[in-house]
C-alpha cells in the first residue's frame, strides 16, 4: 500500500542535515497512541493533524473533545465530498438536538453489557457519593427499563416517583432476578426506607436531566444514528463537549456514554470476519474525564475489532490505577511533551536510558520524546518536533457540514420538547417521531441527505476542492534514523 495513504504523519526529525517527516502506519495504530503533556505544549495540534489526515484520506474517526476547540476547528477541514459523512454532536446546539439514547435496545444479549456500561459511567462521575445501596438499586432500575421498548435515562427517576409507571415497567420485565427485586424487595420497602434509599439517585440523575440541552438529547427514545453503522461506513463523529457551554458533569456523562456505546459497537464486530472490519480511530482529549473501569478493557480488546485509540491528557495522576496500568500495559506508541516533576519521574522508567526526568521537564514547545510502534515493534526512545498545523483549505464547508448533520441526525427543539412533555404527562403513552416528516431546516429528510452547493451565488464556491495533503515527503522512521 502506498505509504502516504497507509500512514499519518505527525513528527519531524533532523535526518542527514534536513528535516524528515515521519508517521505511523495504519496497522501499528491499532496498538494505540498515548499523549501526555502540560497545557499549551502542542497536544491539541498533534491530535488535530492526525484527525485532519484521517478525514482527508476518507477514514472513519470519532473525536471526543472536552474543550470543543479541536472539534470546532476540524469543521473547516471537511472536504466537499465528505460533508454528509459528518455526525456533529454539539449539545450546545439547543435548537437542533441530536438524538442519542444510551438505553436504546440492542437485543437481549446486549442488555447486561449496556447496563454495566451505564453503571460504570455513573460510578465514575459520581464516585464521591457512590454507595453499595445506590449501586444495587440503580442497577436493577436500569435493567428493568432496558426491557421496555421506549426506555431512556428519563425513566430512572420516574421509576421511584410514579407508581403507575413503575408497575407498567415491571409488567414487561422477564428477567426473574430483576422482577423479584421489584415485586418482592422494593415493593416491601417502607415509605421511610424508600425515602432514604432513592433520593441520592434522584438528586444526581435529576441534576443531569434537569439541563434542557442534555434532556433533549438523551430523552429521545430513538437514536438518530447507529455507532456500529457509523464505524462500518467510516463516518466522522465529532463530539463537542465544551465544558464552558455544557457543564463539567454533563460533559463527563455524555462523553463517557458515547465512548461506552462506541466500545459496545466495536465489540459487536465479532459477528463479522476480521478482514471485513474497517479501521476506525477513536480520539479522546482529556480522556481521564471519560475513562471508566471499562476503558481498561477497550485498550486490551479494541485492536482485534480494528478500533484504534489516540488518548491525551495532562497528568498521570489524573488516571485511576486500573486505567493507568492498562494504558502503560497496552499502549504501543507513547508520546510525551513537557510534564511536571512527578510525572517525569514516572515516565523516566519508560524512556530510560535515553532520557531522564530532567530532560522531560525541560522539553520546549512542540518538542516531544516518543517510543513509536514500527511494524509491530516498539522503537527505542527518540526526540522530535511535532509538525506544523496543516493549512486550512481555501474554502471552508463548515456551515454546510453543520446543516447536513442537523438535517440527518437532529430534530427541531420544539418537536423534541413536545414529545418529552407528553411522555411526562401521559402515563404509558409511547411517543414517536413521524417518519419522513418532510423538511427540517430546509433539507429533505428522505433517503440519504445530501447538500447541493452548485446553486450558491458565488461561482468560486462551486469549485471542487482537491484534498490537501501536508506538503512534505513521507519518510519512514527506519529510513530517517
Amino acid at each position: 500500500m502506498d505509504s502516504d495513504i497507509d500512514k499519518v504523519l505527525f513528527g519531524v526529525v533532523n535526518f542527514r542535515n534536513r528535516e524528515a517527516h515521519f508517521g505511523i502506519k495504519q496497522n501499528d495504530r491499532r496498538r494505540h497512541m498515548y499523549i501526555i503533556g502540560k497545557t499549551g505544549m502542542g497536544k491539541s495540534e498533534l491530535q488535530k493533524n492526525i484527525a485532519i489526515q484521517d478525514i482527508q484520506a476518507g477514514r472513519g474517526i470519532a473525536m471526543v473533545d472536552a474543550h470543543g476547540e479541536v472539534t470546532d476547528a476540524l469543521l473547516d477541514y471537511i472536504p466537499k465530498e465528505r460533508i454528509n459523512d459528518v455526525i456533529y454532536i454539539n449539545p450546545a446546539d439547543v435548537d437542533f438536538p441530536i438524538a442519542f439514547n444510551v438505553m436504546e435496545q440492542a437485543g437481549d444479549d446486549k442488555r447486561h453489557l449496556i447496563a454495566d456500561g451505564v453503571m460504570g459511567v455513573f460510578k465514575k462521575v459520581w464516585e464521591d457519593t457512590w454507595s453499595a445501596r445506590m449501586e444495587y438499586i440503580l442497577h436493577n432500575t436500569i435493567l428493568a427499563l432496558l426491557e421496555t421498548d421506549d426506555a431512556t435515562l428519563l425513566g430512572i427517576n420516574r421509576m421511584y416517583s410514579d407508581k403507575d409507571y413503575r408497575a407498567r415497567v415491571i409488567e414487561q420485565v422477564t428477567d426473574p432476578v430483576v422482577k423479584a427485586f421489584w415485586t418482592q424487595e422494593f415493593a416491601k420497602y417502607t415509605e421511610r426506607f424508600a425515602a432514604e434509599a432513592t433520593p441520592a439517585i434522584q438528586n444526581k440523575v435529576g441534576q443531569f436531566i434537569s439541563s434542557l440541552l442534555i434532556r433533549n438529547i438523551i430523552g429521545q427514545t430513538k437514536s438518530t444514528f447507529d455507532f456500529r453503522q457509523a464505524m462500518d461506513e467510516e463516518k466522522i463523529i465529532l463530539v463537542n463537549l465544551s465544558k464552558g457551554k455544557v457543564g463539567e458533569e454533563a460533559s463527563r456523562l455524555i462523553g463517557s456514554m458515547i465512548i461506552t456505546k462506541l466500545q459496545l459497537a466495536a465489540m459487536s464486530r465479532a459477528n463479522i470476519p476480521e478482514h471485513e472490519r474497517k479501521d476506525f480511530t477513536l480520539m479522546v482529549d482529556e480522556f481521564q474525564n471519560f475513562a471508566t473501569a471499562s476503558f481498561a478493557s477497550i485498550l486490551s480488546e479494541a485492536r482485534k475489532y480494528h478500533l484504534s485509540l489516540v488518548v491525551a491528557h495532562q497528568y498521570i495522576t489524573q488516571m485511576e490505577e486500573e486505567v493507568r496500568d492498562a494504558v502503560f500495559g497496552n499502549i504501543g506508541t507513547l508520546v510525551t511533551f513537557r510534564v511536571g516533576a512527578e510525572d517525569a519521574e514516572f515516565l523516566e522508567k519508560e524512556f530510560a536510558p535515553d532520557f531522564t526526568a530532567n530532560d522531560i521537564v525541560n522539553l520546549a514547545f512542540r518538542q516531544i520524546y516518543l517510543k513509536l510502534t514500527i511494524d509491530g515493534v516498539t522503537s527505542n526512545a527518540f526526540s522530535a518536533m511535532t509538525m506544523d498545523t496543516i493549512t486550512k483549505p481555501v474554502i471552508s464547508y463548515r456551515e454546510e457540514v453543520i446543516a447536513a448533520s442537523r438535517a440527518q441526525y437532529a430534530h427541531p427543539r420544539a418537536e423534541v420538547e413536545e414529545v418529552i412533555a407528553k411522555w411526562t404527562q401521559l402515563p404509558g403513552a409511547e411517543q414517536k417521531f413521524q417518519e419522513g416528516r418532510g423538511r427540517s431546516n430546509g433539507f429533505q429528510r428522505e433517503g440519504n441527505v445530501s447538500i447541493e452547493m452548485d446553486n450558491r451565488p458565488n461561482p468560486a464556491l462551486r469549485a471542487v476542492i482537491p484534498l490537501r495533503k501536508p506538503t512534505v515527503v513521507p519518510v519512514s522512521l527506519s529510513e530517517a534514523l
